[in-house]
């Protein structure tokens, strides 16, 4: 019932190093299987990028960063007493906090340790998951109060100026809204219609489809699956986590958030390889009746297209076309992050 739709596009021109010879170079659009968004597959350049000096750039960023021990509760704002009466969340080295530039009522941001920088391949997969349970305690806060916004709860994750983050310290977004984003208010519409189209969760189907075909099924982690995106949004593909028998995010448990820290550790790794240090990570939830939806998470990593120049990957094409690019196949990023998935 799932329809894996691509059109196929070529290229011809006239290679100046060959002669003129006639140089043919595929590429792809494919349709997002669930809302038909378009994206973009070529091939103009390698999935393979420089890291920067990471140290030398925390160096420079270090003395004044909100989010350091010492300064972080002295500069950042606390919740009013009927949002969380203690004002602010901590657990160990972590604290949340009211977001200064709030992009909706009920906003946070969560810092992940004490330490200023935490490399992309040092971050434990409990810490990830420590991190994700507060902001899952925040959110059980929000709906034991009953608050309106108490409906759709999401985290999202900018790791790396690349991925649009002013700090280096990490920290996560964090937010509860009645209003869903575009993308996730489309999913949950194409989801409803699909399970009333074909009697059938899409994400249950999803999963079995992958599973069996294998091109982009990278594995299992517990209840969560784990595949490389058939229509990526990012420009070296995107990796998405499908958790099952839950419909949104507060219905996560402990168990769960392990589950998604291991496979978020593997990713890093595989992505720290190509030389990419920087990504966006955010969940994808319905709400507790929403059995038509499954809750899941979309990690898709961010660059450079010059890094000497600072040339962000998002150019005129996604920013007013809305419209997605991706330097490889989605399968031949599964190939590259598969072995990942076969370590213990």
């Amino acid at each position: 019932m799932i329809r894996l739709e691509a059109i196929e596009k070529e290229t011809v021109l006239l290679n100046p190093l060959k002669d003129m010879a006639p140089r043919k170079i595929p590429s792809q659009v494919r349709l997002d299987p669930l809302t038909g968004r378009s994206s973009r597959i070529c091939h103009f350049m390698k999935l393979k990028w420089e890291k920067p000096d990471l140290e030398k750039l925390a160096a420079q960023s270090r003395a004044n960063c909100p989010f350091c021990p010492g300064r972080v509760e002295a500069i950042t704002p606390c919740f009013p007493a009927e949002i969380l009466p203690e004002g602010r969340l901590k657990r160990n080295d972590m604290i949340l906090f009211p977001n200064l530039a709030p992009y909706d009522s009920i906003g946070a941001v969560a810092t992940m340790a004490d330490t200023h920088l935490t490399p992309m391949t040092a971050f434990s997969a409990g810490r990830m998951a420590d991190a994700f349970d507060l902001a899952l305690e925040f959110f059980r806060r929000l709906e034991a109060a009953g608050h309106p916004e108490s409906v759709y709860h999401l985290v999202n994750w900018n790791y790396m100026p690349p991925a649009g983050s002013s700090v280096i310290h990490p920290h996560l977004q964090i937010f509860a809204t009645s209003s869903a984003p575009n993308l996730l208010r489309q999913e949950l519409e194409a989801a409803r219609h699909f399970r009333a189209e074909h009697k059938r969760n899409f994400w249950e189907e999803l999963i079995e489809l992958e599973a069996a075909r294998g091109q982009r099924y990278l594995g299992k982690i517990g209840k969560t699956h784990w595949m490389t995106a058939y229509a990526p949004m990012g420009v070296a593909g995107d990796v998405i986590a499908v958790v099952e028998d839950a419909a949104c995010t507060l219905d996560l448990n402990s168990e769960r958030l392990m589950d998604l820290g291991r496979g978020l550790q593997r990713v890093m790794r595989a992505y720290d390889r190509m030389g990419i240090y920087s990504f966006n990570m955010n969940f994808f939830s319905g709400t507790r009746n929403d059995d038509y939806y499954r809750f899941h998470l979309v990690f898709s990593p961010r660059t450079f297209f010059n890094q000497t120049l600072g040339t962000t990957d998002i150019g005129a094409l996604r920013n007013l076309y809305n419209e997605t690019l991706c330097m490889a196949f989605p399968e031949e990023i599964a190939t590259m992050l598969r072995p990942y998935f076969n370590e213990e």
